[in-house]
This record gives structure tokens, sequence and C-alpha cells, in this order.
């Protein structure tokens, strides 16, 4: 009996056809790792919630209300942001934040990294140096001003009877309206211990060979600052600008604790923004003030880190 090939049975064989696969339903699990990790972060989340998110939004709904803190907000649009650009005070404020910010934050930088500079330096001592200039940081500020005030207070304080015994005569510092801005940046200088001990941190990490290696190929001191010790400082000097700018940028406690004692002071963007809010009760024009500062504020935070990258060295990087 003749035998068909296995081609052609395979032919008359007819073939299956596959299933096509059936759809995929994704469904989340929650698998213990992820549930514990949640669990451990929901304070976090929590505050975070309550106490940043809220209040943010909360914020950016007020701003474009009517609202006095009681009722219901009234809807009125772009009217409380109309009127900030037709307020004479709130230029006036946002001038005097930016003149603080301008002089304040380049002036304290540089002290504050003079001074880790020179607390660096192997002195006999250096310990104690660096906790003197350290002190004054931790003062709480309300005391720090009250000290200030009294130091340079134009008819009985001790800045002035010196400079009376050479024959200098004393400005009215805090109850000047001209020199009401400069003394206010000096006080600002009281607090560098803080930014000084992170640069302190930031020159201790910086390693001595390179120091050596470009001494030897005799390189001097300035040479050896501005190519070795500023790149490799430069990450921290980056954090500090940015801690600087936002204390700049909401400077409230100092100028409202001296202005309270004296006649001269300058009126900061704060400081107008709380008067609104809590002496008239205009919730709605204060939360616009405050979305237009967080709006500058992330304008000048974008573009300090758009150009970091052209002056900001990380050694991992190369």
């Amino acid at each position: 009996m003749p035998t068909q090939p296995a081609n052609a049975m395979a032919e008359t064989t007819p073939r299956r056809r596959r299933q096509p696969p059936a759809p995929r339903t994704w469904t989340w699990r929650l698998t213990r790792p992820t549930r514990n990790g949640l669990l451990f972060v929901s304070p976090w989340l929590l505050g975070f919630a309550l106490f940043f998110a809220y209040p943010f939004f909360a914020t950016v709904y007020y701003s474009f209300t009517n609202f006095d803190g009681t009722g219901t907000p009234k809807w009125i649009g772009l009217t409380n942001y109309s009127n900030l650009f037709h307020d004479h005070l709130f230029w006036t404020s946002l001038y005097n934040t930016g003149f603080y910010t301008v002089f304040e934050l380049p002036l304290s930088t540089l002290v504050a990294l003079g001074l880790a500079m020179l607390l660096n330096m192997d002195v006999k001592g250096r310990a104690i140096y660096r906790t003197i200039f350290y002190i004054p940081s931790i003062v709480p500020i309300v005391a720090s001003c009250m000290i200030f005030v009294w130091m340079f207070n134009p008819a009985t304080g001790i800045v002035n009877d010196l400079l009376n015994d050479v024959h200098i005569a004393g400005p009215g510092w805090f109850f000047s309206i001209f020199w009401s801005k400069p003394s206010l940046i000096l006080l600002g200088l009281w607090g560098v211990g803080q930014p000084m001990v992170i640069y302190l941190a930031g020159l201790q990490s910086i390693p001595s060979e390179l120091y050596e290696v470009a001494a030897i190929d005799g390189a001097g001191a300035w040479h050896r600052f501005r190519k070795i010790t500023l790149p490799m400082l430069s990450p921290v000097i980056l954090f500090n600008v940015i801690l600087q700018l936002v204390a700049c940028f909401s400077y409230f406690t100092q100028a409202q604790v001296i202005e309270n004692g004296s006649i001269g002071g300058p009126w900061f963007y704060v400081q107008y923004l709380y008067e609104q809010a809590f002496q008239f009760l205009k919730l709605g024009y204060s939360s616009a003030m405050g979305f237009f500062l967080f709006l500058i504020s992330a304008v000048v935070m974008t573009l300090l880190f758009k150009t970091s990258s052209r002056w900001v060295y990380y050694a991992s990087e190369g």
C-alpha cells in the first residue's frame, strides 16, 4: 500500500489557529515593602498636605477673591493683581526688599566665606575662635535686634559715643530714613555664623594634595584660591546663596521688631503683606501679594539654577 509523504499529510491536516492572547488587566497590588514605606512616611505626607500643599492652593484661590477671613470669598478675578500694580506702597516695599537683597546677599557671602577661611587656618585655639564667631547666630532674633537698637541709639548708644570721641558725628542709624536700610544690612551680618560653618565644612572637604601640587608648580595664594578653592567650594556657595535669597525675600522679623521702637525704618514686602492680612483683613489682597512673591522667587531660582552650570563644579562629574 503506497504511503503518502510526510509533507502531503501535513498539508491535509487542518492547522489550529492561534487564539489571540487575553487582554491583560492591570491591577495595582500594594506590596508589603510599599505598604510599610507609605506607613513610615505618612506623618510627613500628612504634614506636607496640611501645612504646605493646602495653604499654597488656598492662597492661589483667595488671591482671585475678596475675602476678609469670615464668610464666603467673593470671586473678583484679577482685580487684586490689578490693584497691586497701582499701589505705590507695594512698589516701595518691593524696592526696599530688592535693595536689601542686592546688598545683603553678596556682603554676607563675602564675610562668611572670609571668616571660614580664617578659621580654617591651623592656629592655636581655633576651636575657641570658631565658637565665638558662631554664637551670635544662635542668639534669638528679637534679642539681637534689641541689642543693636541699644548699641546704635543716636543719643545714648555706644557706637555714636565712640564716634564722638574721635570727633565724628554719628548718624541716626535705625532712627533715620536714610541710614535705616544700611543699619539693617549691618544687622544681617550678625548672623553669618551659620553660613560660615557650612563654608568651613566645605573647605575642610577639599583635598590638601591639590594645594600642595599647585604650590610646587609655583601658584600663589590668589591663584590657589581662584583655581582650587572657589571651584571646589562652588556647590556650597550655591547652597548658601539659595538659603540667603529665601531669607532676604521673606525679611520680616528684624524690621518689624526694630520699627516698633524707631521712627524711620523702611517698609519691606512681607511687612506690607502682614499689614494687609492681619491689620486690614484684606486676605484676598495679601494672598495676591504672597503668590506674586512666589512667582518672583520661582523666576530668580530658575535663573540661578540655569546659570549654575557655568560656574558650579561637581567633582563627581569631572
